[in-house]
Parts: structure tokens; C-alpha cells; sequence
């Protein structure tokens, strides 16, 4: 092809190929258009050799092995593969929702843990790959590294929390004071170690492969520790903040996944060709009433909507409160032409369900993108799944890819939309000032409640 692109013989724009130059032509304009294609020409030959070059570096990752059950083995063995896999999905779907449901019942502690198992499952899933990519190379200390740098993040967003959440447990701790005080100069001083030791890990011939790795653990700690940390500063704002979130997403998988199983024909993307425009539809019809009728059951119950408050008192989490006007019943107009459907002007509903159908429809349009993204990571190093722990499943990973955009966005829409200023977290806060702080405050807002007419001023006598 360059041969012929040197000879004039290029093809045109309509796909014929161009007549060489006449004579004269040669010093003209057409020359040096001639020319120009030639350097541009071998620029993307260039480029092209080098992303082959790449791909070609990377090592064949070794396929996972089946861990389904030899009893499920049998009991499906004379169905074809696609049932014998939609069978064995089913099946594994169904007790992780009831593991699910079991760990909600035992209190917002145990959903902590479960966050944060996840996230190191998470974590060591990409990492792995990473290292079985790349473990022929004997590059020093990476594994020990990413699971320091782990370590530094994670020290580093929970010591935030217990900051924020658990004032007055540390004020009677000694040592948790200390702590607390210099909790981002030892965040730093920790992290600024791992950084030491890795430039100090630096081999000449694998300098490029050490800092591909090095990228990799923080992008990993990006996805993984930082997403898993606002899932827990959501589930502090109300355990229905954390439950219609994740529970949407699982509808959409579930629903999108029936949809295309059973109606899909159309393909969605490249990045997933399993996937269906069906499924899609069908999947975030699904999911919006889904977290409608959620939103509606989990709205009456303290349980629920209560923030999630450590008392020091009794050693343990608490969700008391009077439920904010979010959770109360509200009384809206329907519009026109749902009246004469409807025959009724008005419909009770809880305010949390209209905020239900934006976390829905995020989920199930914006949700799925997660997924793609993380196809196109297992497609470049030529794998199916990130793991093989849950069986027709795959890895935590290929379950919660969707769940880290889901996390972000329901932070943000607090932010933005929901929370007002936190009593509770502003008395923590004043409750480890120090007494003439305090005094200080008080004297402040007494003068302003005076002013306001909400106090009476006290006469001297």
C-alpha cells in the first residue's frame, strides 16, 4: 500500500484511484499535497505498529477455573449450555439477595464490613490481573506495594469517618485523640513512605512496567477504596440512601438481563455483545417501577430513613428520629389526563419516591455504563470474567462494576439536592472543642437567638 500511495496510485475519494501527475505537476500544489499524505500516511503506520506492538506485549492471562457446584453439575447437566448458565445465575442470584436481606436485618455495622469486604475483594480481583500479566517480568515488590498503598487510603477515608461520625467515642480515648489530631500528617507520612519504596523498587530494565503498575494500583484505589467510601457516607445519611441505590442497580442487572435472555435480538454495544437494546429498555422500565414501589415500602419505617448515629452511651449504631418531611405522606396534584384515568385530583406519596425515579433512572441508564467500562478493561487483556468467585457470575468485580458510578451519583444528589446542615455532626463537633471554645459558642448563639426574639433576655438583678 505504500508502494502505491509512493506511485501516485491512491485511491480517491469515491474509492478509484487517481492518474499519476502529468508532467509539470511535480514542483506544483498536488506535490505537495502528495507529500503531506506521505508523512500522514506514515505517522498512522507508525502509531498502528505501536498499538499492536502493545497489544501484543500483553501475556496470555490463563482462564479462570469452574468452581459451580459438582451438585448443580448434575442436577443440570442434560440442558444446553445457555439454560445450564441462565439455571446456574438464577440459582446463585437468588441466595446472594437472601445473604443480602440477612446482613440489612443484622444493622448498619454489618453492611459497613460488607462494604468494605467487597471493596478488598474488589481490589484484589484487578490487581490480581495485573499480576498475572505481568508476573513473568519479576517486578519488585508490586504486589507488596498495592496492598500498602491500600492500606494508606483506606486508613486515610476511615479515620475521616470516625472523625466526623464518632466524635465523642474518641474524646474519651487518649490515644484515638492523638490520633485524630494528626490524622492527615500520618495519612501523608504513611503514603509518603509507599512512594519512597517504590522509587527505591526502581529496576532499569522494567522502568516503563514498574510505573504501568504503579498507574494501575491508583487507578484501582481510585475506583475501589474511594467509591466504597461514599457508599458509607451515604448509608450515614439513612440506610434508605444505601438500600434503593444498590437495589435499583440489581433490578436493572436482573430485569436487563430477562429481557435479553428471553426478547433480545437487537445488540446494544461492541464492548458487550451479549448485551441488547431490549434488555436495556426493558431493563430501565423495570427498575424505575421497581424503585418507585421500594422507595414507597421503605419510607414508612424508622429503620430506614433514620440517620445512622453512633451513641457513645450504649456502645452501639441507632436509627431514631423523627422522620424529616422527606418520609412523610404529602398530598400532590395529578395532572390532567391521569385525573380522568385515575378519576381522582390528588395522590398521596412519600417526596423520597420522586427522588426514587432520578436514582433509578440513573441506575438503569447511566448505571450501565459501569459495565461497559469494565468489558472494554476485560476485553484488552483478553478475559471473561475478573474472577471466577460466584459461579455463572464470575468476580465481585462483574457484580458491583455498575455499583461504583451508582455510589458517586447518590453522593452527589445529596449534596446537591437533600442534605441541610447535620445537628447531630455539629454537636460531635462542638462536644471536643475545648470549654472556653465552647463557652464562646454559646455566648454567640444565645446573643443571636436574643436578637432573633426566639429568647427572652435574662434581667439583672
Amino acid at each position: 500500500m505504500l508502494e502505491l500511495r509512493h506511485r501516485g496510485s491512491c485511491p480517491g475519494p469515491g474509492g478509484a484511484v487517481a492518474p499519476p501527475p502529468r508532467e509539470g505537476e511535480a514542483a506544483g500544489g498536488d506535490h505537495e499535497t502528495e507529500s503531506t499524505s506521505d508523512k500522514e500516511t506514515d505517522i498512522d503506520d507508525r502509531f498502528g505498529d505501536l498499538d499492536s506492538r502493545a497489544d501484543s506485549d500483553i501475556p496470555e492471562i490463563p482462564p479462570s477455573l469452574d468452581r459451580t457446584p459438582e451438585i448443580l453439575k448434575k442436577a443440570l447437566s442434560g440442558l444446553s449450555s445457555r439454560w445450564k448458565n441462565w439455571w446456574i445465575r438464577g440459582i446463585l442470584t437468588l441466595t446472594m439477595i437472601s445473604m443480602f436481606f440477612l446482613i440489612i436485618y443484622m444493622g448498619s455495622f454489618m453492611l459497613m464490613l460488607l462494604v468494605l469486604g467487597i471493596q478488598v475483594k474488589c481490589f484484589h480481583e484487578i490487581i490480581t490481573i495485573g499480576y498475572r500479566a505481568y508476573h513473568s517480568y519479576d517486578l519488585p515488590w508490586f504486589r507488596t506495594l498495592s496492598w500498602y498503598f491500600l492500606l494508606c487510603v483506606n486508613y486515610f477515608f476511615y479515620g475521616e469517618t470516625v472523625a466526623d461520625y464518632f466524635a465523642t467515642f474518641v474524646q474519651r480515648e487518649e490515644q484515638l485523640q492523638f490520633l485524630i489530631r494528626y490524622h492527615r500528617f500520618i495519612s501523608f507520612a504513611l503514603y509518603l513512605a509507599g512512594f519512597c519504596m517504590f522509587v527505591l523498587s526502581l529496576v532499569k530494565k522494567h522502568y516503563r512496567l514498574q510505573f504501568y503498575m504503579f498507574a494501575w494500583t491508583h487507578v484501582t484505589l481510585l475506583i475501589t477504596v474511594t467509591q466504597s467510601h461514599l457508599v458509607i457516607q451515604n448509608l450515614f445519611e439513612g440506610m434508605i440512601w444505601f438500600l434503593v441505590p444498590i437495589s435499583s442497580v440489581i433490578c436493572n442487572d436482573i430485569t436487563a438481563y430477562l429481557f435479553g435472555f428471553f426478547f433480545g435480538r437487537t445488540p446494544l454495544i461492541k464492548l458487550s455483545p451479549k448485551k441488547t437494546w431490549e434488555g436495556f429498555i426493558g431493563g430501565f422500565f423495570s427498575t424505575v417501577v421497581f424503585g418507585f414501589i421500594a422507595a414507597y415500602v421503605l419510607s414508612k419505617y424508622q429503620y430506614f430513613v433514620c440517620p445512622v448515629e453512633y451513641r457513645s452511651d450504649i456502645n452501639s449504631f441507632v436509627t431514631e428520629c423523627e422522620p424529616t418531611e422527606l418520609f412523610q405522606l404529602q398530598s400532590y396534584s395529578l395532572p390532567p389526563f391521569l385525573q380522568a384515568v385515575l378519576r381522582q385530583e390528588t395522590v398521596s406519596l412519600y417526596p423520597f419516591q420522586i427522588h426514587s425515579i432520578a436514582l433509578s433512572t440513573f441506575a438503569s441508564l447511566i448505571g450501565p455504563f459501569g459495565g461497559f467500562f469494565a468489558s472494554g478493561f476485560k476485553r484488552a487483556f483478553k478475559i471473561k470474567d475478573f474472577a471466577n468467585t460466584i459461579p455463572g457470575h464470575g468476580g465481585i468485580m462483574d457484580r458491583f462494576d455498575c455499583q461504583y458510578l451508582m455510589a458517586t451519583f447518590v453522593h452527589v444528589y445529596i449534596t446537591s439536592f437533600i442534605r441541610g446542615p447535620n445537628p447531630s455532626k455539629v454537636l460531635q463537633q462542638l462536644l471536643v472543642l475545648q470549654p472556653e471554645q465552647q463557652l464562646n459558642i454559646y455566648k454567640t448563639l444565645k446573643t443571636h437567638l436574643i436578637e432573633k426574639g426566639i429568647l427572652q433576655p435574662t434581667l439583672k438583678v
